[in-house]
């Protein structure tokens, strides 16, 4: 194999016609690439089935840099941010919040346990000050799936504003503003809809952002001057990601070809069954039950044969044409494998496949915890 299958939470494998939609140039300012600004648009409040009430912001960098001009720009200087945590990028926004100088408390839980409704609830109900309550969609310290709709109800019957980090659930995991009624969400191109890294979107409700003049901590992550240059021309303030956006074009086409939502979905859990009743097979515990686990990327507990080495084990796996994911947890030693990309059963397979033959060479009798 000339390049290996990314077994990771992003970036990721990537279809051939993705990549090669990057081969051409694009003028930043030519009609052409104009247009595909206004589709990629439309293409993402469509997705959130929030056409009526939002609009999607695209921003240069990674989906950190979306996330960051989501709380900087949607939280007053004034307002006060509740971060709900069960792992590293709850911390990671929690501690966005403070670099900015947002007033903001955290409710954290442990990384193997989805956050909880009730303790939100009661919290909203101690603290009239709060503004705005932020919420991961899907851990991908984990891969744990938050109950974001229960989330959403508490929030707004409270009265207060949700903002939602979305990064690795968004084009997979339904998320309709119909049901789930957000201020804002972000995400990013480069995960389940299986763009190229370089461009973050946030999808907001244009009355929030509106409102949202003057609250940006930073020029190049304010998403209401973003925003307002979008509406004015269809053109980016600064200079694009243009070829990230052609291969974002691409890859949102092949989403809805595959069935949207529901169709990229359905593939990934596949994947995710497949995965885990195969690494099960080997001996591997997951870190989470099936009931909590989103079949986005699956952590298994480090194997306690001696034998086992993860530094060996991935390079060996590399070798053999799978890349996975080091853990990122404090309540266990593990390590992750991404069930998301231009992958299906096949693939999933032959790397279980390639798993096997890396243990048997490493004599690693039992990948059992």
């Amino acid at each position: 194999m000339t390049e290996p299958y990314l077994l990771t939470p992003g970036p990721l494998t990537t279809s051939r016609t993705v990549k090669e939609a990057m081969l051409r140039d694009w003028g930043s300012r030519d009609g052409a690439f104009i247009a595909l600004n206004r589709r990629i648009r439309a293409r993402l409040v469509e997705l959130a089935n929030a056409a009526d009430s939002h609009v999607a912001v695209p921003v240069q960098g990674s989906g950190t840099f979306a996330v960051e001009a989501m709380i900087g720009t949607l939280v007053p200087r004034d307002g006060k941010l509740l971060v709900l945590i069960n792992g590293a990028y709850g911390k990671r926004i929690q501690r966005m919040a403070e670099v900015i100088g947002r007033r903001v408390v955290a409710i954290e839980v442990a990384e193997d346990q989805p956050v909880d409704p009730a303790t939100l609830d009661d919290a909203l109900s101690a603290d009239a000050d709060i503004t705005h309550v932020a919420v991961v969609h899907c851990e991908t310290t984990s891969g744990i799936l938050n109950p974001v709709e229960a989330v959403a109800d508490i929030v707004a019957r409270h009265g207060r504003r949700l903002l939602i980090d979305s990064m690795s659930a968004f084009g997979a995991l339904p998320l309709d503003a119909a049901r789930v009624p957000f201020e804002a969400v972000a995400a990013s191109a480069n995960k389940c809809l299986e763009g190229v890294p370089g461009m973050g979107f946030v999808i907001a409700r244009a009355d929030a952002l509106a409102a949202a003049k003057g609250n940006a901590h930073s020029l190049s992550l304010d998403l209401h001057d973003q925003w307002r240059g979008f509406e004015a021309n269809a053109q980016w303030r600064f200079t694009p990601p243009t070829h990230v956006l052609a291969a974002f074009g691409q890859a949102l086409d092949e989403h809805e070809a595959e069935g949207g939502v529901a169709g990229r979905g359905a593939r990934y859990a596949v994947n995710g069954r497949i995965l885990i009743d195969g690494m099960r097979g080997l001996g591997f515990e997951t870190l989470l039950p099936d009931a909590l686990q989103a079949p986005i990327i699956v952590t298994f507990r480090m194997p306690a044969d001696p034998a086992f080495v993860f530094d060996a084990f991935y390079d060996q796996l590399r070798e053999r044409g799978f890349v996975i994911y080091p853990g990122k947890l404090t309540v266990a030693d593990s390590f992750r494998i991404g069930c998301i990309g231009r992958l299906g059963a096949a693939e999933m397979r032959a790397a279980l496949d390639a798993i096997r033959a890396t243990l048997d060479a490493m004599g690693v009798a039992s990948g059992a915890p």
